[in-house]
Order: C-alpha cells, then sequence, then structure tokens
C-alpha cells in the first residue's frame, strides 16, 4: 500500500478547523447528544466524525450494515455493548471496533451509567439527516409509519437484520 495521489499542489495555507471541548452538540437527544466533529462535507467527503453521548438509560443501535461506508468505534468512556457479527461485547474506554462495508455491527449503552463513543464513517456519508431524523422520532416530532421508518433506514443505508 502506497500514499494516494496528492490533491493539493499549493505551499501550505491555513484550512484547519478548531473545535472546542465546550462546543455545544449539534443533536441535543433525550438521553444525550451527538456532536458533529467532521462532517462529510466538512471533510471534503473523505470521512465524517461524530461524538455520541449517552445517558445511563439504555439505548442505541441494534444489529445492521451499510453498503456503502465503513464505520468505526472508539469508546471514550463507560462500558459501550459493541456487536461484532458473532458476539456483543462490553467495549471499554479505549477500545475500538473497526466494520468495513457489509460487515454486520451494532453498538448499545445497557450500563446503567454515561458513555461516549466516537463514530468514525468513510467515506464520509452524509449521517447528519439520519441523526436528526432518529432525534425527531426519540422525541416524538416524527412519528413514521412502518412503511415510512424501513423508507427512512433504506435512505440512509442503514439495513437492519
Amino acid at each position: 500500500m502506497s500514499y494516494p495521489d496528492p490533491t493539493y499542489f499549493g505551499t501550505g495555507d491555513v484550512l484547519a478547523r478548531y473545535r472546542p471541548a465546550d462546543t455545544p452538540p449539534e443533536l441535543p437527544r433525550p438521553g444525550g447528544a451527538a456532536s458533529s466533529l467532521a462532517t462529510g462535507a466538512t471533510a471534503g467527503g473523505r470521512f465524517g466524525l461524530y461524538r455520541w453521548d449517552m445517558g445511563p438509560e439504555p439505548a442505541g443501535a441494534g444489529a445492521h450494515y451499510h453498503r456503502t461506508f465503513s464505520e468505526s468505534f472508539f469508546v471514550v468512556s463507560g462500558v459501550v455493548r459493541l456487536f461484532d457479527g458473532n458476539e456483543w461485547v462490553d467495549g471499554r474506554a479505549g477500545d475500538f471496533l473497526y466494520v468495513p462495508e457489509g460487515g454486520l455491527h451494532g453498538f448499545r449503552n445497557e450500563s446503567g451509567e454515561e458513555a461516549s463513543l466516537l463514530i468514525l464513517f468513510a467515506p464520509g456519508a452524509p449521517r447528519e439527516a439520519y441523526f436528526e431524523g432518529l432525534v425527531a422520532i426519540a422525541e416524538g416530532r416524527w412519528k413514521p409509519s412502518e412503511d415510512e421508518l424501513q423508507a427512512f433506514f433504506v435512505e440512509h443505508d442503514n439495513i437492519y437484520v
């Protein structure tokens, strides 16, 4: 494996984007919050990075897969149940799970304590609308029919099994 072909041919520009730790989350939601650290759009489609903070009540995603992007999870704090396609394991601070396209996976906080993880998508899928839809459902602002919910999942490349 080698470095990819260059995409920048200048002599150095001020392009970095700093996000202080105390920046309010873009998606406060019942029982936690999601912070868009780098969206697919801000990262030029290369990746998307989000911090998913969960409250002590059980929450997360059941077993599913994606056809168009890989997903990685890094447990920042607490205990997060991670599904690697074979079994659910208790992920603790510092644990990491990589899931290529098509790989079954899931995550849940069932610990009764707060937990936080980083979620990385590559390439940078436009996950913001998906997360916003989940918040709307959780808050009761959107009550989709079963068909609407399935269409929502398909639109956002979330195939639940």
